[in-house]
């Protein structure tokens, strides 16, 4: 017999999340339908009831299903809206969630926002996904990966989003966290309430955000849990970013079958600021830390002596700042160069000469001109990207500092032959115009070094204590 308007509305919801339920992920109809109760019917109109961020997203994703399963098994129904909760007496006895059920996020950093980040040639990818990914939560991009190494705005992104959502879309339950605090949640749980508990806090988010994720390494009960919550929202649609010092696949000690779900979605490299990038990053924040900003020419030396991260830019520049105030010299001279002193001249180096910088230091810098991570230098990386960045720092720390080849070896931790082809390598490809030729003088131009110490004779022709006779 056909259902008309005055049936009972209990009834009819059955019957209509019954039909549903057969077609949609267990997670999913756990997180967004049962909570959904019927409270009453009339003008061809059934009438939903449930948590406000559930009828959002409901209304959103799945009206149109529940509309047309509806109209085939209640005629003379039509349409389905969902309104305020009613008085818990008038919801069948269902009680709200707990207070102790809603996970507890990070304080946030009002300074972790999309108008303060900076954005340059190694972030911009980076910086437009996340914007996409606030907007549209759950749309966009699904999961977000963001990778790179320490101090290059992973974390300012992360708040953003983080920031953007809750301000934007107040209806959804947003959730920002290490993988640090999540670990130590989930431990915490396992000693106390269980985790059933742990799961009703996370599984029940709209947006999950997870700082350094690759802390989960090594950890393989949390590996465990944290895949089935990542299933869970992604099940659900629900919005999952990422951050790591390094990309899924190189988080060699996570199961494979989490980091094959960090490639579900985006993957997005970070890459260390250019030069330009570091003088707009230190405008932004002398602007923040003193009412008379420096003279440009004072960023544009601080930015080409510190070539590596975001931090350590700003902690250059508080270094500079206390040193004018403390000793009352001006920022151009004096306390620049008293702060952000010159590596010392080698014993025995020509009077006069250029002093040699760090292996380190040319580490660095070829990582910040090449967009390389220091750490792949390190690494046992052979992709093209990275072998080229190494030979270069090689060839570089051949020609700037003193050191023989087997030092200048122990400083990649390769042996000397490795250091003896890279060195034939750069000179091969080394010529005029070259690419080569291009990325040699900006490196040496953010070290300070476009007159290079001198060397006696040429390098392979006069070899040193320790290095490979021809």
């Amino acid at each position: 017999m056909d259902q008309r308007p005055a049936d009972d509305p209990n009834a009819i919801w059955r019957r209509v999340t019954a039909e549903l339920e057969a077609s949609l992920p267990p997670a999913t109809f756990d997180l967004w339908l049962e909570p959904l109760r019927a409270i009453g019917a009339g003008a061809e109109t059934l009438y939903l009831s449930g948590p406000q961020r559930v009828r959002t997203w409901v209304e959103r994703r799945y009206l149109p299903q529940l509309e047309a399963a509806l109209q085939r098994l209640a005629p003379g129904f039509e349409r389905i809206v969902l309104v305020d909760a009613p008085p818990a007496t008038e919801l069948s006895g269902r009680t709200q969630p707990r207070a102790s059920a809603v996970a507890e996020p990070m304080p946030s950093d009002p300074a972790h926002s999309f108008e303060r980040f900076v954005i340059g040639p190694g972030s911009r990818f980076a910086h437009a996904a996340a914007l996409a990914v606030a907007e549209l939560p759950g749309e966009a991009y699904n999961p977000l990966f963001l990778h790179g190494p320490p101090g290059l705005g992973k974390t300012h992104l992360m708040g953003a989003i983080a920031g953007y959502m809750r301000g934007h879309h107040p209806e959804l339950t947003v959730h920002y966290t290490t993988a640090e605090r999540f670990t130590n949640e989930f431990v915490a749980a396992l000693r106390t309430e269980g985790p059933e508990r742990f799961k009703e806090r996370y599984r029940g988010l709209d947006a999950l955000l997870i700082d350094d994720v690759q802390v989960l390494e090594g950890k393989p009960r949390t590996e465990e849990e944290f895949v089935h919550t990542f299933n869970a929202l992604f099940a659900a649609g629900k919005q999952i970013v990422l951050s790591s010092d390094r990309p899924p696949g190189a988080l060699s000690r996570l199961e494979q079958r989490l980091r094959d779900r960090f490639d579900w979605g985006l993957t997005v490299e970070m890459e260390p600021p250019d030069l330009r990038t570091r003088v707009a990053l230190l405008w932004r924040f002398a602007n923040d830390a003193v009412e008379q900003l420096p003279e440009p020419a004072v960023l544009q030396e601080i930015a080409a002596r510190v070539p590596g991260n975001v931090r350590r830019l700003e902690g250059a520049l508080t270094r500079v700042l206390a040193v004018s105030s403390v000793f009352d010299e001006p920022l151009a001279g004096a306390a620049l160069r008293r702060a952000l002193p010159a590596p010392e001249v080698p014993s025995g180096a020509a009077p006069g000469s250029v002093s040699a910088p760090s292996v380190a230091a040319i580490q660095e810098a070829v990582s910040a001109v090449l967009g390389v991570p220091r750490s792949a230098l390190l690494s046992g990386q052979r992709t093209p990207r990275v072998a080229r960045a190494r030979q270069l720092a090689m060839f570089l720390a051949r020609e700037l500092t003193p050191l023989s080849l087997a030092q200048i070896a122990r400083e990649f931790d390769r042996d000397h032959s490795t250091v003896l082809h890279a060195l034939k390598a750069v000179e091969r490809r080394n010529e005029p115009g070259s690419d080569f030729a291009g990325d040699i003088h900006n490196v040496r131009a953010a070290l300070g070094q476009l007159t290079p110490p001198g060397r006696p004779g040429d390098p392979a022709a006069n070899p040193e204590p320790g290095d490979p006779q021809p």
